[in-house]
Protein backbone atom coordinates (compact mmCIF):
# COMPACT_ATOMS: atom_id res chain seq x y z
CA UNK A 1 0.00 0.00 0.00
CA UNK A 2 3.03 2.14 0.97
CA UNK A 3 4.23 1.74 -2.49
CA UNK A 4 0.82 2.78 -3.60
CA UNK A 5 0.93 5.93 -2.31
CA UNK A 6 4.21 6.83 -3.21
CA UNK A 7 3.42 6.10 -6.71
CA UNK A 8 0.53 7.99 -6.79
CA UNK A 9 2.26 10.69 -4.99
CA UNK A 10 4.74 10.92 -7.80
CA UNK A 11 2.49 10.97 -10.48
CA UNK A 12 0.68 14.05 -8.52
CA UNK A 13 4.17 15.63 -8.19
CA UNK A 14 4.50 15.23 -11.73
CA UNK A 15 1.39 16.55 -13.23
CA UNK A 16 1.67 19.36 -11.08
CA UNK A 17 4.96 20.26 -12.63
CA UNK A 18 3.78 19.88 -15.80
CA UNK A 19 0.93 21.99 -15.25
CA UNK A 20 3.34 24.88 -13.60
CA UNK A 21 5.41 24.78 -16.88
CA UNK A 22 2.37 24.63 -19.29
CA UNK A 23 1.25 27.85 -17.75
CA UNK A 24 4.66 29.47 -17.35
CA UNK A 25 5.73 28.66 -20.77
CA UNK A 26 1.92 30.40 -21.96
CA UNK A 27 2.49 33.83 -19.74
CA UNK A 28 5.44 34.14 -21.66
CA UNK A 29 4.69 33.78 -24.98
CA UNK A 30 1.59 36.02 -24.03
CA UNK A 31 3.11 38.66 -21.92
CA UNK A 32 5.44 41.42 -22.85
CA UNK A 33 5.06 43.17 -26.30
CA UNK A 34 3.81 40.03 -28.22
CA UNK A 35 0.31 40.26 -30.26
CA UNK A 36 -1.89 39.68 -26.73
CA UNK A 37 -0.36 42.79 -24.85
CA UNK A 38 -0.17 45.80 -27.73
CA UNK A 39 -3.08 48.01 -28.33
CA UNK A 40 -5.04 47.51 -31.72
CA UNK A 41 -6.33 50.09 -34.50
CA UNK A 42 -6.90 50.03 -37.89
CA UNK A 43 -4.34 51.85 -39.85
CA UNK A 44 -6.47 53.29 -43.21
CA UNK A 45 -3.75 54.56 -46.53
CA UNK A 46 -6.06 56.58 -49.15
CA UNK A 47 -5.05 55.98 -52.34
CA UNK A 48 -5.68 57.77 -55.51
CA UNK A 49 -8.39 55.12 -56.03
CA UNK A 50 -9.18 53.40 -52.24
CA UNK A 51 -8.62 53.56 -48.75
CA UNK A 52 -7.53 50.20 -47.89
CA UNK A 53 -7.73 49.20 -44.00
CA UNK A 54 -4.75 47.30 -42.02
CA UNK A 55 -5.68 45.64 -39.16
CA UNK A 56 -2.41 46.88 -36.88
CA UNK A 57 -0.91 46.24 -33.47
CA UNK A 58 0.43 49.72 -32.24
CA UNK A 59 3.75 49.79 -31.29
CA UNK A 60 4.26 53.61 -29.09
CA UNK A 61 7.08 52.63 -26.30
CA UNK A 62 10.50 52.11 -27.21
CA UNK A 63 10.35 48.41 -26.30
CA UNK A 64 7.77 47.60 -28.26
CA UNK A 65 9.38 49.27 -31.35
CA UNK A 66 12.44 47.28 -30.76
CA UNK A 67 10.62 44.10 -30.26
CA UNK A 68 8.30 44.95 -33.24
CA UNK A 69 7.83 41.49 -34.83
CA UNK A 70 10.29 39.43 -33.89
CA UNK A 71 9.53 35.89 -33.04
CA UNK A 72 6.05 36.14 -35.10
CA UNK A 73 6.02 33.26 -37.72
CA UNK A 74 3.28 33.91 -39.72
CA UNK A 75 0.86 37.80 -39.91
CA UNK A 76 -2.44 37.63 -41.22
CA UNK A 77 -2.74 39.32 -44.94
CA UNK A 78 -4.85 41.95 -43.65
CA UNK A 79 -2.39 42.59 -40.95
CA UNK A 80 0.49 44.43 -39.85
CA UNK A 81 2.46 46.55 -36.73
CA UNK A 82 2.26 50.56 -36.83
CA UNK A 83 5.59 52.00 -35.07
CA UNK A 84 4.60 55.74 -33.89
CA UNK A 85 6.85 57.78 -32.64
CA UNK A 86 6.55 61.19 -30.28
CA UNK A 87 8.03 63.49 -33.01
CA UNK A 88 10.10 63.32 -36.27
CA UNK A 89 12.95 60.62 -36.78
CA UNK A 90 15.09 59.44 -38.91
CA UNK A 91 15.99 56.03 -36.72
CA UNK A 92 16.63 52.39 -39.38
CA UNK A 93 15.02 49.45 -38.87
CA UNK A 94 16.09 45.93 -38.95
CA UNK A 95 14.84 42.45 -39.23
CA UNK A 96 16.91 40.63 -36.56
CA UNK A 97 14.95 37.19 -35.25
CA UNK A 98 11.99 38.45 -37.85
CA UNK A 99 10.90 35.24 -39.88
CA UNK A 100 8.30 36.71 -42.04
CA UNK A 101 9.30 39.23 -45.11
CA UNK A 102 7.92 42.24 -44.75
CA UNK A 103 6.95 45.63 -46.32
CA UNK A 104 7.55 48.80 -44.65
CA UNK A 105 5.86 52.33 -45.08
CA UNK A 106 7.16 55.43 -43.59
CA UNK A 107 5.16 58.46 -43.27
CA UNK A 108 5.86 61.91 -42.16
CA UNK A 109 3.93 64.90 -39.44
CA UNK A 110 1.77 65.24 -42.85
CA UNK A 111 0.48 61.81 -42.73
CA UNK A 112 2.11 61.19 -46.45
CA UNK A 113 3.86 57.90 -46.99
CA UNK A 114 7.60 58.91 -47.99
CA UNK A 115 9.08 55.71 -48.72
CA UNK A 116 8.40 52.13 -48.97
CA UNK A 117 10.78 49.46 -49.07
CA UNK A 118 10.72 45.54 -49.14
CA UNK A 119 13.17 43.96 -46.22
CA UNK A 120 14.54 40.04 -45.81
CA UNK A 121 14.28 38.18 -42.69
CA UNK A 122 17.63 37.88 -41.02
CA UNK A 123 18.62 35.54 -37.96
CA UNK A 124 22.58 36.45 -37.79
CA UNK A 125 24.16 39.77 -37.61
CA UNK A 126 25.07 41.97 -39.01
CA UNK A 127 21.63 42.53 -40.20
CA UNK A 128 21.39 45.43 -43.13
CA UNK A 129 19.42 48.03 -41.98
CA UNK A 130 16.47 49.92 -43.68
CA UNK A 131 16.47 53.54 -43.43
CA UNK A 132 13.69 56.03 -44.79
CA UNK A 133 15.12 58.73 -47.13
CA UNK A 134 13.12 61.50 -45.30
CA UNK A 135 12.68 62.02 -41.61
CA UNK A 136 9.31 59.93 -40.64
CA UNK A 137 6.77 60.20 -37.59
CA UNK A 138 5.09 56.67 -38.28
CA UNK A 139 5.76 53.35 -40.16
CA UNK A 140 3.80 50.13 -40.68
CA UNK A 141 5.13 47.17 -41.49
CA UNK A 142 3.18 44.28 -43.21
CA UNK A 143 3.41 41.40 -45.31
CA UNK A 144 5.72 41.81 -48.23
CA UNK A 145 4.64 42.79 -51.36
CA UNK A 146 1.44 44.01 -49.63
CA UNK A 147 2.00 47.53 -50.71
CA UNK A 148 2.49 47.28 -54.08
CA UNK A 149 -0.51 44.27 -54.27
CA UNK A 150 -2.97 47.21 -53.00
CA UNK A 151 -1.06 50.36 -55.19
CA UNK A 152 0.04 51.86 -52.29
CA UNK A 153 3.08 54.12 -52.77
CA UNK A 154 5.15 57.61 -51.84
CA UNK A 155 2.15 60.55 -51.50
CA UNK A 156 -1.24 58.34 -50.08
CA UNK A 157 -2.38 59.13 -46.97
CA UNK A 158 -1.98 57.64 -43.84
CA UNK A 159 -4.53 57.70 -40.32
CA UNK A 160 -4.54 55.15 -37.58
CA UNK A 161 -8.09 54.78 -35.93
CA UNK A 162 -7.77 53.81 -32.42
CA UNK A 163 -9.72 49.96 -32.06
CA UNK A 164 -12.19 51.67 -29.55
CA UNK A 165 -13.66 54.00 -32.23
CA UNK A 166 -13.60 50.94 -34.89
CA UNK A 167 -15.37 48.67 -32.57
CA UNK A 168 -18.83 47.75 -33.39
CA UNK A 169 -21.41 47.33 -30.47
CA UNK A 170 -21.08 44.09 -28.26
CA UNK A 171 -24.06 42.09 -28.68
Amino acid sequence: MGEMWTAAARCARIALVLVLVAALSAASCSGGTGPASLPRARLDIRTQTEVVAIRVEVAKTAEARRVGLMGRRTLAPDAGIAFLFPGSTDQPFWMKDTFVPLSIAFWDRNRRIVAVLDMEPCRADPCPLYRSPAPYVGAVEVNRGFFVSHGIGVGDAVSVVPASITAGPTA
